[in-house]
């Protein structure tokens, strides 16, 4: 099974570590087009309407000018780098850290994917900086990242017919690699008092993470289908499975009630 995550907004600079070196990262193929997002970055980044090209405030300036140097600051684990409500809700500091002296959970980490403006996608253990850049940028010469990504995602990024993709990705790094319809099953929550049903953001961000949480550190084996899918996740929630359709994914949603 293959997790695909989203990134999140704000990220954790590290303190220390290597810096960025880009054939250390998994998916060595989309090196060439990394490197392309990155200078682009680099040089929308010290132009003095930086801000308002990456579609950021000016409390964000710090985050702006640190992207000016990208390939020089440390990095560190993907699930560290990337912080927010869904991050912690699924442990990813503690997962990190047993993954260090477990390597069957070293290679769940592996197995989880986060889709990224810059890189494309890495793998929950890759070494990255913490950098600024959101998916549904227009990035200059490259124009709006989700489109320029798409069909370099389609080519490099493949998955085994027989295997279950947990989707827990916003639709800007979905229209990325939207995924075969028949395997990807997205993930969201639902709130339900009485008789009416409303769909929730924020608190859904923690509900994917802790469902991702509960998966990757439990010891049995991950679920290979999405029946096991089904049957793990209602072990801790109510929860409805809607089947895939032409136009599409299947769906499995939390459902939260007063």
């Amino acid at each position: 099974m293959k997790i695909l995550l989203p990134p999140s907004e704000g990220k954790t600079p590290a303190t220390s570590g290597s810096p960025l070196h880009l054939p250390d990262l998994s998916a060595p193929d989309l090196n060439p087009q990394r490197k392309k997002v990155l200078a682009a970055l680099q040089r929308v980044s010290k132009r003095k309407d930086a801000l308002e090209q990456l579609g950021v405030g000016a409390s964000l300036s710090a985050d702006v000018e640190r992207n000016v140097s990208l390939d020089s600051l440390p990095c560190a684990p993907a699930l560290l780098t990337y912080s927010g409500v869904l991050y912690e809700a699924m442990g990813a500091p503690d997962l990190v850290a047993d993954a260090l002296i477990d390597e069957t959970l070293a290679q769940r980490l592996r197995s989880v994917h986060v889709f990224s403006a810059l890189f494309g996608q890495v793998n929950g253990l890759d070494p990255i900086p913490a950098y600024r850049l959101a998916m549904k940028t227009d990035l200059g010469s490259l124009g709006k990242l989700s489109s320029w990504w798409k069909p370099v995602l389609a080519k490099s990024f493949t998955v085994d017919s027989a295997e279950v993709i947990l989707d827990c990705r916003s639709s800007d790094y979905r229209a990325a690699w939207p995924g075969p319809h028949e395997q990807v099953i997205t993930l969201g929550a639902i709130k339900v008092a009485g008789d009416k049903r409303s769909v929730i953001s924020h608190w859904a961000k923690f509900y994917r993470g802790e469902l991702v949480g509960r998966l990757l550190s439990d010891d049995r084996a991950m679920p290979t289908t999405s029946t096991g899918l089904l049957e793990r996740a209602q072990e801790s929630y109510e929860v409805e499975f809607t089947p895939p359709a032409k136009s599409r994914p299947a769906a499995l949603t939390i459902i939260l009630r007063d």
